[in-house]
């Protein structure tokens, strides 16, 4: 009986133990040369020349004083683990961004940007 039980107890460990890991990667990203970066001046540097330089934004926000472009890149890293009776999941996606402000004569007043995009990370789910 006791051979039995232990039996038992050990199929019982392997059904909820069994399932499996996932590693995934989503990745919208085509890094910003630096270069293109340095040749804009504000003050100077056209919304036609960010297109050229840069190509069409992502967003094109309409604000009261002119437009602002946003570009944004994107990678996305998942963890997952998938047993029989539980689930779970980590998602961790990071952006990176410049957002340029345009004014009404189609020149750029001020930009931002931040690059975070490389530290997206895998991570256990718990």
């Amino acid at each position: 009986m006791k051979r039995i039980c232990f039996v038992i107890s050990i199929l019982l460990v392997i059904f909820v133990c069994a399932g499996c890991a996932v590693f995934g990667r989503g990745k919208d990203f085509k890094p910003f040369d630096e270069n293109s970066l340095k040749q804009v001046t504000t003050g100077i540097t056209s919304a036609s020349e960010l297109t050229r330089l840069f190509g069409p934004p992502n967003k094109i926000v309409k604000l009261s004083n002119g437009n602002a472009y946003v570009y944004e890149r994107s990678i996305e890293k998942v963890t997952g683990l998938w047993l029989v009776v539980l689930t779970f999941g980590n998602w961790d996606t990071q952006y990176d961004r410049i957002a340029f402000f345009i004014n009404n004569d189609d020149v750029v007043t001020h930009f931002g940007s931040s690059f975070y995009a490389e530290t997206a990370s895998y991570a256990m789910p718990f």
